[in-house]
Order: structure tokens, then sequence, then C-alpha cells
């Protein structure tokens, strides 16, 4: 174990890794000030060895660190591997393939919804963590041996975990599952974050169309700012005040100062001007060229019924199957798939139709059911003929 903090230590490191079959891989950043997140250490490990590179050592390069990510002869391991690859998306522009995420591996493995590192270290590497160094400033140096170690238990017990989920993949069948999971989190596209779209985060429930131009200008117009600023969108304003400010739409300086959140200082600066300008021009245009927000429309019949037997069918298969629901089918696509059999939801593709989508249209056609035997409920076939009692009476 060491850690690297020259560029030569660094190309050996890479060279050497370059020859695994697998490397599992983490990161530590900050980003409680800043839009983006400031990459402080990356750690590695494969079989025989696990260091941390210290992204913040004077000159470091970490372009033979990139390189290993775009190796696509070793499998890159991570867990919960979200925001480790929007850092290397954002950084280099560089997607890790192909990957393997440990959370989302034992959610097909049954281990439930989202389950934690600390769990699966727990359960599969029959170890623990030292957690008095979960909440650091990875960004101060020097770091404390503790804080080293703390890092590198992160890419260390998932080499077991890695080996232990890819075993129980193999043996349920299920490898071919992940990899169709995996197709999201290696489209680069999944983490860039296009400011016109950045009104669908305020989750707008109103009908007035005014409103929803407004917001979503405001919106589009934060998201740049905190963008080309390196700011929390909600250090450049927050989310109830731009919705205030979208409700009131203020003529002027004066009436934008008046807004609680907004001091008078921001009325008069440049941002305020913007702002005004974008309700005004907002204002003048024609109420056909304004945005409705789509909602989903009322079912025509009630399908509270429907949901409750598709959340019972949901249940049991993943009991049944030993998978998370939630990988399966969210509260939302049941609703949906309550009301239209033809819904736009994954569980009507891929390999989760074959587990659940299937099952479930069939009992909306009233073609499988459920019944309740020894204090269990057991999913039946409704098509298939009941014997006729008197005929079999007849037999006896």
């Amino acid at each position: 174990m060491s850690v690297i903090t020259s560029n030569d230590q660094l190309q050996a490191l890479c060279d050497r890794l370059s020859t695994s079959e697998y490397i599992t891989v983490d990161t530590e950043f900050l980003r409680d000030k800043t839009y983006y997140s400031k990459l402080c250490l990356i750690q590695v490990a494969n079989e025989e060895e696990y260091h941390a590179i210290d992204t913040l050592a004077p000159g470091i390069d970490l372009e033979p660190f990139y390189d290993l990510m775009r190796n696509e002869n070793i499998i890159k391991v991570f867990h919960a591997s979200r925001q480790d690859i929007e850092i290397f998306v954002v950084e280099k522009g560089v997607v890790p393939k192909p990957l393997f995420d440990s959370q989302v591996a034992a959610m097909v493995c049954g281990y439930g919804d989202s389950i934690g590192y600390e769990k699966l270290v727990l359960s599969l590497a029959n170890a623990t963590l030292d957690k008095s160094t979960r909440i650091t400033d990875w960004s101060r140096r020097p770091l404390s041996q503790r804080q080293i170690d703390y890092a590198l238990g992160d890419v260390t017990h998932l080499r077991v975990i890695y080996k232990k989920l890819k075993a129980q993949l193999e043996k349920s069948g299920r490898s071919a599952w992940l990899v169709e999971e995996m197709a999201e989190l290696s489209d680069p596209e999944t983490f860039i974050i296009r400011p016109e779209n950045a009104w669908k985060r305020l989750k707008i429930r109103s009908s007035n169309r005014l409103f929803n131009a407004v917001a979503r200008e405001l919106a589009e117009w934060r998201e740049k700012e905190a963008q080309s600023r390196n700011l929390p969108r909600n250090r450049v304003m927050r989310d109830e005040v731009l919705l205030e400010v979208s409700a009131v739409r203020p003529e002027h300086a004066n009436a934008l100062g008046s807004i609680r959140g907004l001091s008078p200082q921001f009325s008069k600066s440049k941002s305020g001007d913007r702002l005004l300008e974008i309700i005004k021009d907002i204002s003048a245009r024609p109420a056909d060229e304004l945005p409705a927000i789509s909602r989903r429309r009322p079912p025509a019949q009630n399908t509270d019924p429907v949901m409750e037997l598709l959340k019972v069918l949901l249940k049991l298969i993943c009991q049944r199957e030993n998978v998370a629901p939630k990988l399966i089918a969210s509260v939302d696509d049941l609703e949906k798939l309550a009301e239209n059999d033809d819904a736009d939801i994954q569980a009507l593709s891929g390999w989760r139709y074959d587990l659940f989508g299937k099952a479930a249209l069939a009992v909306k056609r009233g073609e499988m059911g459920f019944v309740l035997q020894d204090g269990e409920v057991t999913l039946v076939d409704m098509t298939a003929a009941p014997q006729d009692n008197d005929t079999a009476q007849d037999a006896d």
C-alpha cells in the first residue's frame, strides 16, 4: 500500500494495473460548496495491491489513470458508482467500461433496495468499517493514516464483494441482467446536466402557463449561473425563492428586492436585471407560445384495485426470485401499468418483462390470480380448466 503523489509513481502503478482482469475503484471528493465535485483522492486495487492516488499532489497528471478507465480489457468495479463516474465525465469525458456496480449487483442478487457498502462488507466480507473518518475534509493535507486506511477500505473489501457477487450472478444465471443494468451507467449522457432541463427538478404542479414558462426560464438561468460560477444551485437562488419570483413576476428592481430571500443588492445586480428581462420577455409572449406542464390524466376508471394486485404480485415475485423490488418497478411504474398495458416502463421490456411484466399483464387480464394456501398467498393460473366434480364422483 502507498499514497501515489508523483507522475512516475502513477504511471508505474497504472502500467501494473493494466494487466489486471479487474480493478476496484472509489473516490473521495467534496461538493458542499461547489457545483462540480472537487476530486481529492482516488483509491484503486487489484488482486495483488491497493493504493491511494493523491489527486491534489502538486503537478500530478491523472491521464494514466484515465487511460486505465478507458481500457476495455479491465472490469472496473465500483459501489454506487454514479457520483464517481460523473466526476470522470466532467473531468475528462471518460466513462469506465466495462463496469460492475456492486450495489446494483447486490439488488439483482436479492440483498435489498440500494444496499449500503457497510452492510455488504459485513455480509460478504465478514468485516466492519471504521466510521470515525467518514465525515472529513478530504482536501486538507496531510492526510492522516486513519483517513488513508478508511479510504482504502472502500476498495480492498470490494475485491471480496465483487468475487462473491459475480459467483452468485453466474450461479443464478443473472449475469446478463447486470449487463443490461450497466448500460445506463455506461452512457455519458446519463451524467451530463443540461440547463434547459433543469426545471424538471422543481416538480412543478401548476397549470398556470405563464408561471410555468417563467419557472422554466429561471431554472435554466440558475443552472447556467451555478455551472459558470461553480456554486451549488441553491447558493445562486433557492428553489422556494425561484418559485416565488415565478408566481409574483416583479416588473422592477424594488419589487424584486421585496421578495423574501432576495436582497436589495441582488435586485440591483446584473443577475437581478437578467431576471427582470426574462420575466418581461415571457410576459409579452402570446399565450399559445407558453409551455404547459404535461400531467397524467386521471384514469378513465378506478385503477386502485389493480394497483393493489400489482403490488402483491411484485412482492410475491421478488420474494420467490430473491430480487429487490426497486430494481423491477417503482410505485409510479405500477400506477402507469395499472392504467395502460403499453405503458412506457422498464418492467415491460427485457428481463423485467420475463420476470414480472408478463405476469402483471396476465393478472390484469384475469388470466392469473391469487389464492390463499396454508396462510400464504400464491399465484395461480386462472385459465386452467377446473376439475368437474360430478365427473370426479362418477369415476369413484
